[in-house]
């Protein structure tokens, strides 16, 4: 007898997809709300995911080490890094490669000399030591670098921003701006500087216009890249090759650690998402069970023919627990295609490699899964427990 009732699995699907068959709008807008919810978990795991994967491959191209030493801000008056800065840090054993930057006050180029004073746009002037796009992983994206011999002529390099900002995008033989009364000739244009960003909107000239400028000789930042192996002993001793006297004067930080701050700030965020992603999936299952629920008050003449024809409590408890598994699960497959989709745009509109992780799918399919089967174990269960006397008095 009880072989005579078992229903394989395989009826069982069958069932299910002819229970969600009979009723295709309901079943689309319950897989909705457990779309929504995997789709927006899927979505923001991936994106953090593919902004991360952008972040390493960042640090990769740029390394993670180079230095960066500034006189320190406290509440008194620091003293500006001494004008060896440069040669000093370049001394060092386990330097690589040093350069600099020098802040000129109240200076800034102008597109023409009939531009007000008072419209620098926020761009800053600063005179270099070294090949400052060199060191810091940069690239010069239109002309050249400065020449920072004392002795080179009057010529200017702009950051990324300041080239936005005064409206030039190549460099060419006639390409000028005004500075200071006189006409300079611009010859590179950098691109943005990721582990710099505070000098896109820079404009650099060398160290003789800069004298003219008023500049006072104390470079306003020192960067190194120094030996990967030897980073943190690196980082020891350069504020006191800097400034032997008194090296808490200087402050050496690794910009790549900013960076992967930023990182850390972004896993927050993500997790507070990946949450409310949660609470909508939740919805999504309460809708689930909704559905089952009426789904069994309309099927009470189905379920008494069946259990007249001899089906047991436990065939249609497994038959309607299993149509609440297929429409949890189907919303779960159509949730992760859209998360996919939507990191998929995200990637490419950003440059980022697209990366979701495995974990994440297989997280959002079993959540739907487990979803689904607690939705559907009450449903189920009150199927099961109709009698088949009052149930065929609907027939």
């Amino acid at each position: 007898m009880s072989r005579r009732n078992a229903v394989s699995p395989g009826d069982l699907l069958r069932l299910g997809l002819f229970g969600l068959r009979t009723r295709p709008t309901r079943v689309v807008l319950s897989a909705l709300g457990i779309a929504i919810g995997i789709a927006a978990m899927i979505a923001v795991v991936g994106i953090s995911s593919s902004s991360k994967a952008k972040l390493d491959q960042v640090l990769d191209a740029l390394g993670t080490n180079v230095l960066t030493a500034t006189k320190t801000q406290g509440f008194g008056e620091t003293p500006p890094l001494p004008e060896t800065a440069v040669e000093s840090a370049e001394r060092q054993d386990d330097v690589l490669t040093a350069a600099g930057v020098g802040t000129i006050p109240r200076q800034a180029p102008y597109r023409n000399a009939l531009v007000s004073p008072l419209e620098t746009k926020g761009i800053g002037t600063m005179t270099a030591w070294g090949d400052v796009p060199a060191v810091l992983g940069g690239s010069v994206v239109s002309g050249r670098w400065l020449d920072t011999r004392p002795d080179a002529v009057p010529q200017v390099v702009l950051g990324s921003q300041a080239a936005a900002s005064l409206g030039i995008d190549r460099v060419a033989a006639d390409t000028r701006v005004w500075m200071n009364g006189s006409w300079v000739q611009v010859v590179g244009i950098l691109g943005p500087m990721a582990l710099a960003p505070d000098l896109d909107n820079q404009v650099f000239v060398p160290g003789g216009l800069a004298a003219e400028l008023g500049f006072d000789g104390h470079p306003t930042a020192v960067y190194t890249r120094v030996d990967p192996e030897r980073v943190a002993q690196a980082r020891d001793v350069l504020a006191r090759a800097i400034r032997p006297d008194s090296p808490g004067d200087v402050g050496v930080t690794n910009p790549s650690d900013a960076l992967a701050a930023k990182n850390a700030t972004d896993d927050s965020f993500t997790g507070l998402l990946v949450g409310i992603g949660g609470v909508a999936l939740l919805v999504g299952g309460i809708g689930v069970a909704n559905t089952m629920v009426i789904t069994v008050l309309e099927r009470r003449a189905e379920v008494g023919v069946r259990r007249a024809l001899g089906a047991r409590r436990r065939n249609i408890r497994d038959q309607f627990l299993v149509e609440s598994l297929l429409l949890s699960f189907l919303g779960g497959v159509a949730g992760v295609v859209i998360g996919v989709g939507v990191t998929a745009a995200f990637a490419a509109a950003n440059g980022a490699p697209l990366a979701v992780p495995l974990w994440a799918v297989a997280g959002g399919l079993g959540a739907t899964v487990v979803i689904g089967g607690v939705s559907g174990i009450y449903p189920a269960a009150r199927a099961a427990r109709i009698p088949p006397t009052s149930a065929l008095a609907a027939v």
